[in-house]
């Protein structure tokens, strides 16, 4: 019989606490829907009795569609000054009336006696009296064993009483948590086997966090040792080091432990899930991310590409496809004529071996890499250097001069920023420009567009989604080389292009002219 795992994301709550992690009120509605078509199995969406937009939150959520999923409010157990009955956490928690309430407890009886300021018996009467009058209310309880492992090492007693008084009290769950995220799978392992021997009738399970790195193994040692419920966030997000990342997690219990845990299509939409959080989150997706990242199936030696092209498990642990990414291939200067003809196939290019193209192409980047060019974030300038040397990319436009200034009249006033461009269309028309900017590089994309909208009106459609600025060698100091990145999209797509040079504002206009060049070669392909 296959052992199901039931999913619960504390992203909206446990994640936002992360640094530069931000969401708003729609986002955190965005983040639930996809949470729930995904298959998770409990959404935990904050705590309604710490501000408003908590609370508000539990009033938006009520009339979706969740599928299978189960929002859950999460608070504490009754201070120890109140009675349940007049315990505001807990009336809020009721307030969110979601069918599942999640409390956490104290487990370390240092935490108890010297944070909390409580007895032991004082400690559990919190315990049994919060879950009692939840319970007594309707509600489903989760109890989190807050700092459980570093409790259970100290005084395993302690810490067991506590579990022992939730589940008499109607607890359904009990979560062993690793607060501060110090342990390591052995100690894991032995904890939740020790907890499972003594209370072998109730569901455990695991919430941990990163600080040692062991997040991610630290989850799946307890479920090998009889967790069945899996606690984390989209991306690792949360404080500090972060909490368990989900988007790891999932494919290791379906794909390496055999675990029911979604259903493949589900699991297929991993990576979309995984960066459509970063977005939401105002974070940028980590390309070296297990599973979902950018370069988690990338090949950028040539044995390897030229290997995984014969036999993809020669390199891959995984099919790409089960989590909804892809192999690719990184061309660069330690790549080979087999990495650069599978590269060239990505973009539906037909290199040959033996052609003198191949190896002038190959050449070529070698050239652009030594300068400080690099080709494995910026595929489209890539492409381009493949089509111009194929003599398959028409010639849209020649950039005869640019120029940009900077006109800083006072220090705490806004620089004025102006930039000229000189351009040479096909039918030798020549269009000279002019447009002001927050900045010398925004003044040049607004000068490139004006010169080029009116023969190529598909430009309108570029947006610069991000821009990212390189020092090649910083021992050169104000010598040094500096590569500058763009992410540019329109409707249907992303695609990224790459800019080097002494000077910033040079390295930014070739990044631009190429992000545009690529746009109409894409769009002139569409038509033809």
């Amino acid at each position: 019989m296959t052992v199901r795992i039931d999913l619960y994301d504390t992203t909206l709550r446990d994640g936002a606490q992360g640094p530069g992690v931000k969401f708003s009120a729609q986002d955190q509605l965005q983040v639930i829907r996809e949470l729930a078509a995904f298959g998770v199995r409990y959404i935990e969406g904050g705590q309604p009795g710490s501000n408003p937009k908590a609370a508000e939150l539990f009033d938006r959520v009520r009339d979706m569609d969740l599928k299978s999923a189960t929002m859950a409010a999460f608070g504490s157990t009754r201070h120890p000054r109140h009675t349940p009955e007049s315990d505001p956490n807990l009336a809020s928690l009721l307030s969110a009336k979601t069918e599942v309430v999640t409390i956490f407890a104290k487990t370390w009886r240092m935490h108890a006696e010297e944070i909390l300021g409580v007895t032991a018996e004082e400690n559990l009467a919190l315990v049994w009296d919060s879950v009692q009058y939840l319970r007594a209310h309707g509600r489903r309880v989760f109890v989190d064993a807050e700092h459980f492992f570093d409790g259970y090492s100290d005084d395993s007693g302690f810490a067991l009483a506590v579990l022992q008084s939730a589940a008499e009290a109607g607890a359904e769950v009990l979560i062993l948590c690793d607060t501060n995220g110090g342990c390591l799978p052995s100690r894991v392992d032995e904890s939740v086997r020790a907890v499972r021997a003594a209370l072998p009738a109730i569901q455990l399970g695991i919430h941990t966090h990163n600080d040692s790195g062991c997040a991610v193994a630290n989850a799946l040692a307890a479920v090998s040792a009889g967790a069945t419920q899996v606690q984390g966030t989209l991306n690792g997000y949360g404080e500090r080091t972060g909490n368990m990342d989900l988007c790891t997690a999932i494919p290791a219990l379906q794909l390496k432990l055999g675990l029911e845990v979604i259903t493949a299509t589900q699991l297929s939409t991993l990576t979309h899930i995984s960066h459509m959080a970063a977005e939401l989150a105002n974070m940028t997706p980590r390309d070296h991310a297990p599973y979902v990242g950018r370069d988690a199936f990338t090949h950028k030696g040539g044995m390897h590409a030229d290997a995984v092209s014969k036999r993809k498990v020669s390199y891959e642990h995984i099919d790409p496809s089960l989590v909804g990414n892809a192999t690719h291939i990184a061309v660069s200067e330690v790549s080979g004529r087999s990495s650069l003809i599978q590269k060239a196939a990505e973009f539906g290019i037909q290199l040959e071996r033996g052609r003198p193209e191949t190896q002038q192409i190959l050449e070529r980047i070698k050239d652009l890499e030594n300068q400080g060019y690099e080709f494995e974030g910026a595929d489209a300038s890539l492409e381009l250097i493949m089509r111009r040397a194929m003599g398959d990319a028409p010639h849209f436009f020649e950039t005869l001069s640019f120029h940009a200034h900077i006109n800083q009249i006072r220090l705490e006033e806004l620089a004025e920023s102006e930039a000229t461009v000189k351009l040479c269309l096909p039918d030798g028309q020549i269009q000279h420009t002019v447009a002001e900017g927050h900045g010398p590089v925004d003044a040049l994309n607004n000068a490139l567009r004006k010169a080029l909208e009116q023969p190529y009106p598909e430009i309108c459609d570029i947006h610069l989604e991000d821009y990212k600025v390189r020092i090649v060698d910083g021992r050169l100091a104000t010598q040094a080389m500096t590569r500058v990145l763009i992410e540019s999209s329109d409707t249907n797509d992303s695609w990224y292009t790459v800019g080097v040079s002494e000077n910033i504002i040079t390295a930014s206009y070739l990044a631009l002219a190429d992000s545009i060049d690529y746009k109409l070669l894409r769009s002139h392909a569409t038509k033809a």
